[in-house]
């Protein structure tokens, strides 16, 4: 088990009692969950789940797991979801009834399309009519609850009784980790978790749930596909959705190294393969950019790492041409399509698929492949964003990474988040943890949850979690912020503040052009601003240290040396810091393209 979360995070110290040795349905509920390691447990209250409420602090002491309050149920399960992004397993969230479910379906959208394992725990009730308090148990109670979200989970159960319900949180833990990845829910019934147990119900052992290891492709299948990549001429490896394991970070070096493969990556997945390498073909985008598009079009043998949307890529490279490279698939994905979401996105042209995990498929092909001597051409020389020599100058959000990269130095940093304004050429990946990758299900508001998630993640570690997000995202979400400051959760978060939800311009723009429409007016209904929301001052009243509105060059060095030693420290900044709008052409391209 665990250790405890004690030195972690700021915990609340129930009051010692003396235990009367009755025990009740929530308190074997919270065992499980102690059992099954759940560290931590990110609540917002409701009283659907009083029982297990007054288990896990009375009963457990609100230690292993720790309760972590929040704002909003969207941010309990965006939290989790961060947290799962760096270390890759599940915490727990709790929402209360339906009409938290209701609150907190976004981030469990956002968790599934990621492919992340999250245990949400509901709470309904009581099913039994009879014992229902007049009008608002009623309301807080539906015929079939997991209904609401059961087209983007893997799995849910409504138990029924207490060997149902420690079932139910064994199966959960074992469905969420098993490849891939996604949430669950479990649901209690109110009147289960508040019943005394007339009899003593043992604990399973969860060593004997475990998920089941990784899907190993046929010896046949890995045979050709190493013979295919060894006789390329011009193989390309795409890295998708691998691991943050730094063994499985080595055996993706270690292939391309061996067959001198040109590798991309995908600024959507996060930190897949070092983007300093030689291999490294291009720098990352949303979309493919000219560059990374030629890499592809010239490939004979493409390898797909799980490539989030291949089929889509493989358009972007040949439009309506057929491709004209041999695809061999590494994914186990369609095991979570269900045609509700169209996650899944296009269907790709593969010749050779093999049903695995990428780290199992990428150690077998290292074992098979035979080196190929012959290097690609070099990358294009990558330009990266230099601070202005005028240090008045106003903003935009390639001086912020390059102000962000002096001030750092050599420091090892996470960015937990960046804005749809970034590109790949701003900041190198040298490590799995260095960037996180994006929400996965394109909505607003879910950047500072996810961010504080995966701060919780790395407290404790040499890392520097830092958030970059867009003013939209913060406008949605920022009353996450209190929880950092209530649990004491380091971390830096700057606000690439262009005062509009400016991805949407782009949109209007593009819908103005095609009318012969006058593309000045694409502004109106997106702007923030008039007044201008304080963001700084946002995040003060809630306990933080807001910094803002930072506009100029010379400002944003001294304000982001000061806020990385105060984080360094153990504080949580925010800065506030107003940028020019604009995306990069590939990036503009992608959102605006008709099909």
């Amino acid at each position: 088990m665990k250790s405890s979360t004690e030195s972690l995070v700021r915990r609340d110290e129930p009051l010692a009692w003396q235990d009367d040795g009755v025990v009740w349905g929530s308190d074997r509920i919270a065992d499980m969950l102690r059992e099954l390691d759940i560290p931590y447990l990110i609540v917002n209250p409701g009283s659907s789940y009083r029982g297990l409420h007054d288990s896990l602090v009375n009963h457990l002491g609100n230690r292993d797991p720790q309760m972590i309050v929040v704002l909003h149920e969207e941010h309990a399960v965006a939290i989790a979801h961060g947290y799962a992004k760096v270390t890759g397993k599940p915490i727990g969230a709790a929402l209360h009834a339906n009409v938290g479910l209701m609150h907190g379906s976004m981030a469990i959208y956002d968790a599934w399309v990621d492919r992340v394992p999250v245990i949400i725990l509901g709470a309904t009730g009581p099913v039994d009519a009879a014992k229902r308090r007049p009008w608002i148990d009623w309301i807080h109670t539906v015929q079939d609850q997991g209904a609401l979200i059961r087209h983007f989970v893997k799995w849910d159960a409504q138990p029924a009784s207490i060997p149902a319900a420690l079932e139910a949180l064994l199966r959960a833990k074992q469905i969420a980790t098993t490849a891939p990845q996604g949430p669950v829910y479990v649901c209690f019934d109110a009147g289960l978790q508040e019943s005394r147990c007339d009899e003593d119900y043992p604990l399973p052992d969860p060593a004997r749930y475990l998920p089941p290891p990784p899907a190993r492709p046929a010896d046949e299948l890995i045979k050709q596909a190493a013979s295919w990549l060894s006789q390329a001429k011009r193989p390309v490896i795409l890295a998708g959705r691998v691991s943050r394991s730094e063994s499985g970070w080595a055996d993706r070096i270690r292939l391309a190294e061996t067959l001198q493969a040109q590798v991309l990556t995908d600024l959507k997945v996060g930190a897949a393969f070092p983007t300093d390498h030689p291999l490294h073909a291009a720098p990352c985008g949303m979309f493919l950019n000219p560059q990374s598009a030629k890499v592809l079009r010239e490939a004979d043998v493409v390898l797909s790492l799980d490539w989030l949307d291949l089929a889509g890529t493989l358009k972007q490279a040949w439009g309506s041409e057929p491709v004209g490279s041999r695809i061999i698939q590494v994914s186990v994905d369609h095991y979570s399509h269900n045609g509700w979401s169209m996650d899944h996105q296009g269907l790709p042209p593969v010749d050779l698929f093999l049903l695995s995990e990428p780290e199992p498929a990428v150690a077998l092909l290292n074992e098979h492949v035979t080196p190929r001597r012959e290097p690609p051409p070099p990358p294009a020389p990558v330009a990266r964003p230099t601070i202005p020599e005028d240090p008045s100058s106003p903003l935009t959000v390639p001086t912020v990474a390059a102000v962000l990269r002096k001030v750092v130095g050599t420091m090892p940093v996470c960015l937990t988040r960046l804005p749809l304004s970034w590109s790949g050429e701003f900041w190198d990946f040298k490590h799995p943890l260095d960037f996180l990758g994006y929400d996965g299900g394109g909505g607003v508001g879910s950047g500072p949850g996810m961010a504080i998630g995966s701060a919780l993640a790395l407290k404790g570690s040499d890392r520097l979690p830092v958030a970059l997000i867009g003013d939209g995202d913060y406008m949605m979400g920022n009353n996450a912020l209190w929880t950092a400051a209530n649990a004491g959760i380091p971390m830096l978060m700057i606000v690439c503040n262009n005062r509009s939800f400016f991805n949407d311009e782009i949109h209007q723009e593009r819908v103005a052009r095609q009318r012969g429409r006058p593309v000045e007016n694409r502004w109106i209904g997106q702007r923030i601003d008039e007044p201008a929301p304080d963001l700084a001052a946002i995040a003060r009243a809630q306990g933080l240290t807001g910094i803002g509105p930072v506009r100029r060059t010379e400002e944003l060095e001294r304000v982001l040396t000061e806020a990385v030693a105060a984080v360094r420290g153990g504080g949580i900044v925010v800065v506030d810091a107003v940028v020019q709008p604009g995306y990069n052409p590939a990036m503009t391209a992608g959102l605006t393209r008709s099909h």
